[in-house]
């Protein structure tokens, strides 16, 4: 019974967005990473396959050199969502994030369907939902879509999803289960393995050394939980880099990491403690003065315009939380 409804669920979308007449848009979360871009263009492929057209949008920026160059080499078609006049009658489907949450961008338009594998609980005024936390990535439920329909990835889609996969399990190895192989299975004769590999090994550049530098310089460790504050700031997507980096230590099992960016301070968690939960931590933590959620490996926030940097009074706070 348990996939009977996941099975269902692009029949649903597709019959629904059949309805009615008007532009359709598939939204990322803000700063998006491969997993969300991926799914999204794999879900416009689709979509596209059915005669349903779509645009890919997003809020922030591509941040990631990597990223950058993976639209670049597979021809993705994303843009602002400045770069269109949004209206109240678009439609909005958002792929890898959630309506409410604190890295997703009220747009203009009306948001008609959810599509992620991070735990939510703001879905209540959303039609169409696909939620399943159990999954390692979202482009692992894109893939089940296209399997469903019966409909074969182009080459770049499946290179796509076979990078935002590998990309969002940190290379099979976080969150990865059986779902995740199925999906790795129908990609890899698909995918071009060479640019999937460059784009998969390429993933920092010179210039992130200097935050390496300054998370090592600032980092601090209480019982196998690290914790760091960068005041100077550091672009969202590198801060889940860096927290896999420390994650990586033998001797570590829990990364907090901050940042202040653009006057707002961001937060992203790393775990690999079976008995902990980075999403449970990341709600508690926030509670009265941000918003954040995620799941169990792998969380991320931002705290309320107004709150004052105390790293001492946070770091004291995860301790209670966590230990």
């Amino acid at each position: 019974m348990y996939y009977r409804e996941p099975l269902i669920f692009s029949e649903i979308l597709i019959a629904n967005l059949n309805k009615e007449e008007g532009r359709i848009f598939i939204q990322t979360h803000n700063f998006p990473d491969p997993d969300a871009v991926a799914a999204a263009f794999g879900l416009k492929e689709l979509l596209d396959s059915q005669g349903i057209h779509t645009e890919i949008i997003y809020d922030g920026e591509l941040q990631r050199h990597a990223l950058i160059q993976m639209i670049a080499h597979l021809n993705i078609p994303i843009h602002h969502w400045k770069h269109y006049e949004l209206i109240e009658s678009d439609r909005i489907i958002i792929v890898d994030g959630c309506k409410g949450n604190a890295n997703v961008e009220d747009l203009i338009g009306r948001e008609i369907a959810v599509i992620d594998h991070h735990m939510s609980l703001t879905t209540d005024d959303v039609e169409m939902t696909d939620i399943r936390p159990e999954y390692g990535s979202s482009s692992t439920m894109i893939c089940e879509y296209f399997r469903e329909r019966g409909v074969t990835p182009s080459r770049q889609a499946a290179s796509a999803l076979h990078i935002g996969l590998a990309r969002d399990t940190d290379l099979f190895t976080r969150g990865m289960t059986e779902m995740d192989l199925a999906a790795l299975s129908f990609l890899y004769p698909l995918s071009d393995k060479g640019l999937v590999n460059n784009i998969l090994r390429n993933n920092i550049q010179l210039t992130d050394l200097d935050y390496y530098r300054k998370l090592l310089s600032n980092l601090e460790v209480s019982k196998g939980l690290a914790f760091c504050y960068l005041p100077e700031g550091c672009p969202q997507n590198l801060m889940g880099i860096l927290g896999d980096f420390i994650l990586s230590l033998q001797e570590i099992h829990f990364v907090c990491l901050f940042a202040m960016n653009s006057d707002k301070i961001s937060l992203s968690f790393r775990n690999n403690w079976k008995d902990k939960d980075a999403s449970s931590i990341m709600k508690k933590f926030s509670t009265g003065i941000g918003r954040g959620g995620g799941h169990k490996d792998m969380a991320g926030g931002i705290l309320d315009d107004g709150v004052q940097p105390d790293p001492d009074a946070w770091f004291e706070s995860l301790k209670d939380l966590i230990n």
